[in-house]
């Protein structure tokens, strides 16, 4: 029998990683890796290709098996757990929509699979589709949906489970300029309308400081910065005071890189 979930309060992290471990062959993706993640946050993951980012989102949602250490998710050790256990969302830069479903089908499919009563599916799919602006599109087939609009039915779909914590993995890159800065604003949006813990991976900086409450640049798989958003200046970020030289050589190598920062929603 699986155990029920620790109660958390405000002060409870609703992720703890503890001294993870793992590696590929040669290549170390993560290296006693320690961070808390709290409740309600929008928390990124921020590297370089190869940095070790997304092999660790993967070991919290129970896609990797590290080598070594603990996943504490809402007090509970989940280390051992199989992914479906775990009451977690994810989202991929592959939308991973079902292609032979309505718009409908696919955000209800998680609250289906869960047996929840029929009127509590439709009034949760009617909400949730409002919520990420697409009210009015439920009967249509997700395969005449633009790239942007089959990401916010995965992120509805995701939503749907009520997850501790949603594990987004570079959802945006794969969409065009214009649309993935909309989208940057559209999700911290429903961040903060939904209250749900994200954890974001990206190697974008612009995306890590229009979103994010606090940022870790990961390198070689470990936290070389963790800090928090508004300690970053403009969309310059915390390249004038990073806590190592890592992370100072990520930001100043990158920060020309950076675009004006996006208008306030």
């Amino acid at each position: 029998m699986a155990m029920a979930p620790a109660a958390t309060t405000a002060s409870t992290p609703i992720l703890r990683l503890e001294r993870l471990n793992k590696r590929f062959g040669t290549a170390q993706a993560a290296d006693d890796f320690s961070l808390q993640v709290h409740a309600g946050e929008f928390f990124t993951f921020l590297g370089p290709s190869g940095s070790g980012k997304s092999s660790i989102l993967r070991m919290v949602a129970g896609l990797e098996r590290p080598d070594s250490g603990r996943i504490v998710i809402a007090g509970r050790d989940v280390s051992d757990v199989p992914p479906w256990q775990r009451n977690l969302g994810m989202v991929f830069q592959s939308y991973a929509v079902f292609p032979h479903m309505t718009v409908v089908e696919n955000v209800g499919y998680g609250p289906r699979m869960k047996r929840r009563p029929k009127q509590e599916i439709t009034a949760t799919v009617e909400r949730l589709l409002a919520l990420v602006g697409l009210a009015g599109f439920g009967g249509r087939s997700v395969t005449t949906l633009s790239g942007g609009e089959q990401q916010r039915v995965a992120l509805a779909r995701a939503l749907a489970m009520k997850p501790a914590l949603l594990l987004l993995d570079e959802p945006l890159s794969a969409l065009d300029d214009k649309i993935r800065r909309e989208m940057q604003i559209e999700l911290k949006r429903i961040q903060r309308t939904t209250e749900t813990t994200f954890l974001y991976v990206t190697h974008d900086q612009e995306e890590a400081l229009t979103m994010s409450d606090r940022i870790a640049v990961i390198n070689r798989g470990r936290p070389c910065n963790a800090t928090r958003r508004k300690r970053c200046s403009a969309a310059r970020g915390p390249a004038s005071s990073p806590s190592s030289s890592a992370a100072a050589t990520f930001w100043m190598r990158s920060a020309w890189r950076l675009p004006a920062p996006l208008p306030a929603s």
